[in-house]
């Protein structure tokens, strides 16, 4: 039963319940596999696979002596340097530490080295044989045929593991160790699986996890501007979690997406190697592939890419499992050229280079492996008794020298092979101080060695390493991460070949200058997915893929707020020519020197030559009959405003003499052609508003005044012979003025009511073209407003056309009716046309131009017509 809200699985004593039954269910496995193993046969026959190195105290080892085994055989051909190199280096470290009067006085350290195979469940089996002295035996019940008790040999106690190298075999072995709390210390095991400080507790490592590897991989990636790779990986613990560690840091730091995700499984064909290919050009942009992969797989990758022929094409960023090794781009070559590779920082020990190349079968009879290495390095036969020697083989003369028959190279991992074993003599070094103080050798506090307290003084050594660079362990066993960064190069080199080209310590410091890719191109290729948009456009992102966009234009008026939003304007602005920004839209005005200015210009001109021709006329023939009877003083307010030349007695003679000028009629209709053209100003606009529809009113005052007595005159006629009122030169006048004061009286309540000023306007002439945007300057009078003031006029003008027509039916010989009448509908017809000529052109780029001079023009012709009528 368990408490409400809490499951078996999350129940500390049900943990501890279930590492219980798995501890003694071990005791009970290894107890029967010792007591069979030690009665029936020999303690060397029951470990043909191992070293045994006496000492006070024994450490642990385990190494990929061989590699995995075909067919189901657990071990397969022998691994000179990953093999042999490292587990050499262990004994180098041990021969050292125990000539070294300082550390470990009086006090020898043993070990216990075995054979991993490079398969995780072997080592397991081989690493039961660490735990065997763990187990408390009852021997009571065992005799020997004479019936004595068997004399059975306590097995050495392993107080510490230094391996495994594989990290699908660290993370084996682990589950087991940390069940008898024995500490271990990796050499080469980079899972990030095994910081895991919860899971993995007793397990240390000298070499960084790849959470860093990861995370320096990205820094090179975004330091060559990358933002969409793909990930390769090798099937196992290193290639997925390191693939799984890269991503979920490019996640969490952004601006890096992963094109494609591919396993590589665990026993590939050339079949799957072609596909893995054809896979990752499914998104061709992303040529950076990063690689966690074992040698084996890196080869065949390179080789279907060369299949494929696609040489050049990928720009691999490889783990440290490819780091600076020569087999995997054997006679690939122009395809790993530009590879950028990673390697735990590390340098070549030279006391182990030294030690390795005096080993000969005379003095290094201790490694039971070491005759096969010998017969491999050298590519000979050593002879055995009862064994015939293939006499195509050379024979191994034992006098062979490593280095000088065979090329030797110290392997990498050497240096933190030797660190670790360094790393547990410094723990047991303290250790023995604080425990037995001044006490020689091992004291009973340490007899036998705890393995919790020892994991303690192991994660708090600090101490500078085989070469020269401090060792230390974080709170969950990782060493610190620093790297070199390598990149292949073949071009431009005397030696082409692997060139450091950066470091990562925390950060990382790459030497773009120093880099080149395919070909020798020293310019860093690409590996994107949507090249960066032009100036003016925006990023239209695609869904899920945060590194993906689409670039659309800003429009219109619209211009690039940020990398991805578009803003209008406002409306006084138009955006810049690259759309950046927003730049003032230029203002203009009506130029003299414009064709729209100049053409009703010269239409006035000639209108005011004109007028003044028939002025001149009226006044040189003033008291002629004919002049006399068109109504002299209309006709001078019609023209000129002039009411005659003569002295006149009547009230309007007295009021307004000869010379003066009263009100304007044609004359001011085609001066105030004048006032449109100019550059509008306060006062400017106020004349506009006052003059624009005065003169058209006493152009249409006047002709409606004579229009109506002509028609009153002559109905008059045909009823009495009584003249109608109001037919004189001074009643003619006084309505002709009383009708010309309506439009100025409308005008002054405008003044009044919205004062005349200028304004820009820019929403006239703002086409879908912003580069031919413009703000115009003018006077604030509308389109209606000009139409209302003009409605008047209108008014005038169709009721003096009713009056011309009513009066059609006049004598011939009367000189005004018919000519009047004609210009009333000449007139009419025009202003038909105005009308829709004018609103017609609002939405025009040249409206302001249009409108402007087709008033002009169209109030010039209606006088013309007004002048010969």
């Amino acid at each position: 039963m368990t408490s409400p809200g809490h499951t078996p699985s999350s129940s500390p004593f049900y943990y501890h319940h279930i590492l219980f039954c798995i501890r003694w269910t071990l005791y009970l496995w290894l107890w029967i596999a010792g007591q069979v193993g030690q009665v029936s046969s020999s303690h060397q026959h029951f470990h043909p696979h191992s070293i045994k190195i006496p000492g006070d105290i024994t450490l642990g080892g385990l190494f990929p002596i061989h590699s995995r085994g075909p067919h189901g055989l657990p071990c397969g051909e022998l691994k000179k340097e990953k093999g042999i190199h490292r587990m050499e280096a262990m004994l180098y470290a041990l021969d050292q530490i125990n000539s070294d009067p300082e550390l470990l006085p009086n006090i020898t350290l043993g070990a216990r080295i075995l054979d991993t195979c490079s398969r995780d469940t072997y080592a397991l089996e081989q690493s039961l044989t660490f735990v065997q002295a763990l187990i408390q035996k009852d021997t009571s019940d065992i005799r020997c045929s004479n019936g004595e008790p068997p004399l059975i040999r306590r097995p050495e106690r392993v107080v510490g593991v230094i391996g495994a190298s594989a990290s699908s075999v660290s993370i084996m072995v682990a589950n087991i160790l940390r069940l008898f709390e024995i500490p271990q210390v990796s050499y080469a095991s980079t899972a990030p699986e095994l910081s895991d400080n919860n899971r993995y507790d007793f397990f240390s490592r000298v070499v960084p996890p790849d959470s860093y590897q990861a995370q320096a991989m990205l820094d090179i990636v975004r330091a060559l501007g990358w933002n969409y790779v793909s990930t390769l990986a090798s099937e196992g613990n290193y290639g997925e979690s390191g693939v799984e560690a890269f991503m979920q840091i490019s996640r969490e730091a952004g601006g890096v997406c992963i094109a494609q995700s591919v396993k590589i499984p665990r026993e590939p064909t050339t079949v799957e190697f072609d596909k893995i290919i054809k896979r990752l050009m499914e998104t061709s942009n992303a040529r950076g592939v990063i690689i966690f992969a074992n040698e084996d797989d890196i080869k065949c990758v390179l080789e279907a890419a060369k299949r494929a022929n696609l040489t050049g094409h990928f720009l691999f960023v490889g783990s440290d499992s490819w780091g600076a090794k020569g087999s995997p781009i054997t006679e690939l070559e122009d395809v790993a050229e530009g590879a950028v590779t990673i390697l735990p920082k590390r340098a070549s020990i030279d006391g182990f280079d030294q030690y390795f190349v005096s080993r000969s079968l005379e003095n290094n009879r201790r490694n039971i492996w070491f005759n096969e290495f010998w017969e491999d390095d050298f590519r000979c036969k050593l002879t055995r008794p009862g064994i015939k020697v293939d006499p195509e083989k050379k024979k191994c003369t034992g006098e062979e020298r490593i280095g000088q028959d065979s090329a030797y190279e110290q392997e990498g991992k050497v240096q933190f092979v030797i660190d670790a074993v360094y790393a547990v003599a410094y723990a047991l070094h303290s250790m023995h101080l604080d425990l037995c103080r001044s006490s020689a050798g091992v004291c009973s506090d340490m007899d036998p060695v705890e393995g919790r307290l020892l994991l303690d003084y192991i994660r708090a050594v600090n101490f500078n390493g085989s070469a020269g660079t401090s060792v230390l362990f974080n709170e969950n066993g990782d060493a610190p991460g620093r790297y070199d960064i390598f990149q292949f190069q073949m071009t431009n080199h005397s030696h082409p070949g692997y060139h450091v080209i950066g470091q990562w310590t925390n950060n990382l410091k790459l030497n773009l200058d120093e880099m080149q890719w395919s070909g020798g191109d020293k310019s860093v290729p690409d590996s994107i997915c949507s090249f960066p948009c032009n100036p003016g456009e925006r990023k239209k992102m695609v869904k899920g893929v945060p590194c993906c966009w689409h670039c659309e234009l800003c429009d219109g008026y619209q211009y690039q707020l940020d990398e991805f939003t578009c803003e209008t304007c406002p409306s006084n602005m138009r955006p810049a020519p690259n759309r950046t920004t927003c730049c003032p839209t230029p203002i203009i005005k009506l130029e003299w020197n414009s064709p729209w200015a100049l053409v009703p210009a010269s239409l006035a001109l000639l209108g005011i030559v004109a007028t003044s021709a028939v002025v001149i006329t009226f006044i040189r023939f003033n008291d002629t009959p004919i002049v006399r009877a068109s109504g002299r003083e209309l006709s001078y307010v019609l023209l000129t405003g002039l009411c005659s030349l003569e002295p006149s007695w009547s009230l309007m003679g007295r009021m307004w003499p000869c010379l003066e000028v009263p009100r304007r009629g044609i004359f001011l209709i085609y001066l105030i052609t004048f006032l449109m053209i100019a550059e509008p100003g306060a006062v400017a606009c106020a004349f506009r508003r006052l003059l624009l529809g005065l003169g058209m009113a006493i152009t249409y005052s006047a002709m409606l005044t004579k229009t109506n007595r002509i028609y009153r005159i002559f109905e008059q006629g045909k009823r009495s012979v009584t003249p109608p009122k109001f037919i004189s030169p001074t009643s003619q006048l006084i309505i002709t003025f009383i009708l010309i004061s309506v439009q100025v009286l409308g005008v002054f309540v405008w003044f009044g009511v919205v004062p005349p000023h200028t304004i820009i306007d820019y929403e006239e002439l703002r086409p879908p073209n912003p580069d031919l945007a413009r703000g115009i300057l003018k006077c604030d009078m509308s389109d209606l407003s000009i139409i209302c003031c003009l409605s008047y006029s209108i008014v005038l003008m169709v009721t003096c056309t009713v009056y011309a027509v009513k009066s059609r039916g006049v004598p011939e010989t009367f000189n005004e009716a018919k000519p009047i009448g004609f210009t009333m509908y000449t007139t009419c017809v025009i202003w038909m046309a105005f009308v829709p000529i004018f609103f017609g052109t609002a939405k025009s780029t040249e409206k302001m131009f249009i409108q402007t001079a087709t008033l002009t023009i169209y109030r010039c012709l209606s006088v013309r017509l007004s002048l010969s009528g």
